[in-house]
């Protein structure tokens, strides 16, 4: 398949590293060009436009920080670039209402609209372990089956409206971040009693919440290991706030959320934005007078 991609961030560079190696035809773009070199060493092609990454592609996947990027990425490259009957692909992580509205400029350029965030870290990506949350246009999206099944361990169906996956991946960005939190507790109350931190690790993850999360983030907390930012606070905070308008918009009480936004913002006011999201613990654990 032709496919553009457009955004090289960490997440972005490893999974068009997965489509290049994968087969496809690629073409990469990103406002630092810098960031293209390795993937145009293994085979790449460079675009010096938004529009020139759109330009003969049967899909194009942005995977773009936040929604004003998203609609730099269609309005100066996607709707003007991309061919009739073509797929933009947002792989990134965006709010319900920037999604509908591009899906409207899409529709009127005869373009296709799938967006399909993705559940992981950078490393899951580049081992093609993310998990794929994709809607959109049925027949589009069993066209980058291909193209899905390369970036993520499974693709999972989250209906015919694009804002679908988003509203899915904000709640499951939600529940992970509200175990962040309930983690945090945890450790600052046993640290309080003396009690070694890697022994609630091991308490944890041998029992009920033997998961990859528990197991991922219980780890950072433990050895506080924030300054490994697979995912930032200031990332965290973004989709913290397109769920809060995700749930007014549809009149849905998020209580836990509040909770976990306060610690992101605390994080925030205390220098620590581009720290991993999980220093959330740190804000609890001071607030628990623990340093």
């Amino acid at each position: 398949m032709k496919v553009g991609f457009i955004g090289l961030g960490r997440m972005g560079q490893a999974m068009a590293a997965r489509v290049l190696g994968g087969g496809h035809e690629l073409v990469v773009y990103n406002r630092t060009r810098a960031k293209c070199a390795d993937l145009e060493k293994t085979g790449a092609k460079v675009a010096t436009s938004l529009a020139e990454a759109c330009k003969g592609r049967e899909a194009v996947i942005s995977m773009v920080t936040d929604d004003k990027a998203l609609l730099d990425v269609v309005n100066e490259g996607v709707v003007p670039g991309l061919p009739k009957g073509a797929i933009h692909v947002a792989m990134g992580t965006h709010s319900v209402a920037v999604l509908r509205d591009i899906a409207a400029l899409h529709d009127k350029a005869g373009q296709l609209l799938v967006a399909a965030p993705v559940l992981g870290r950078p490393e899951a990506a580049a081992a093609g372990q993310v998990g794929v949350v994709a809607a959109g246009p049925k027949d589009a999206v069993a066209k980058l089956a291909p193209v899905f099944s390369l970036i993520g361990r499974r693709t999972f169906d989250a209906g015919v409206k694009p804002e679908g996956a988003s509203a899915v991946k904000l709640a499951n960005n939600m529940v992970l971040g509200c175990a962040i939190e309930a983690m945090g507790e945890g450790f600052s109350l046993i640290r309080k009693y003396g009690v070694e931190p890697a022994t609630f690790f091991e308490v944890m993850t041998d029992g009920l919440f033997a998961a990859p999360a528990y197991k991922v983030y219980g780890n950072i907390i433990a050895k506080e290991l924030y300054h490994q930012a697979g995912f930032t606070t200031t990332l965290g905070l973004k989709d913290a706030n397109l769920l809060v308008a995700a749930a007014l918009a549809a009149s849905v009480p998020l209580p836990s959320l509040s909770v976990y936004r306060d610690r992101l913002i605390s994080a925030v006011a205390n220098g620590e934005a581009e720290q991993d999201w999980s220093v959330i613990a740190r804000v609890q654990a001071r607030a628990a007078g623990i340093e």
